[in-house]
């Protein structure tokens, strides 16, 4: 389609994504973590930025990828859900169903906030324990100089 379009509006730039993996990159070569996979996506769930370290299998770039879309589409950490729901596994079966298994609520994924407060997009990685991949995104995040939250006070 050759001519002018129009454009569409984003809250989540290609330059802010790739601040946030390399905030998260550097952060785990910092602390000596597992080689991980970091998925950035914009606020309707889509890959906005991604790239896995040398020495990352295959499968972190989905479960990086599910890490963050649990974020995003349920407004709380990826670890949160799962907490939250520990005791429901046929809701959390369920929700994985439904999202067509792009859906793992396990700790690493964490959504980015607005200056109100709200979703714009959500950040996962893979790769290393739990915690250190959360921690991986919460740096990356920062490092963007934007913010970021497990769950509402």
């Amino acid at each position: 389609m050759a001519g002018k379009v129009f454009r569409s509006h984003f809250q989540l730039g290609r330059g802010q994504a790739r601040c946030i993996l390399d905030g998260a990159f550097a952060l785990a070569r910092q602390q000596n973590m597992q080689p991980l996979t970091v998925v950035v996506l914009d606020g309707g769930g889509h890959v906005v930025a991604a790239e896995r370290e040398d020495g990352c299998a295959p499968l972190r770039f989905p479960v990086a990828q599910g890490k963050a879309f649990a974020a995003l589409g349920n407004g709380i950490a990826s670890g949160v859900v799962g907490e939250r729901n520990s005791e429901r596994p046929a809701f959390l079966a369920s929700v994985a169903a439904a999202s067509a298994g792009h859906f793992v609520p396990v700790a690493g994924g964490v959504p980015i906030l607005d200056d109100e407060g709200q979703v714009i997009g959500a950040v996962g990685a893979s790769g290393a324990s739990s915690g250190e991949d959360e921690a991986a995104v919460i740096a990356g995040i920062e490092a963007a100089g934007l913010a970021w939250g497990r769950e509402p006070e």
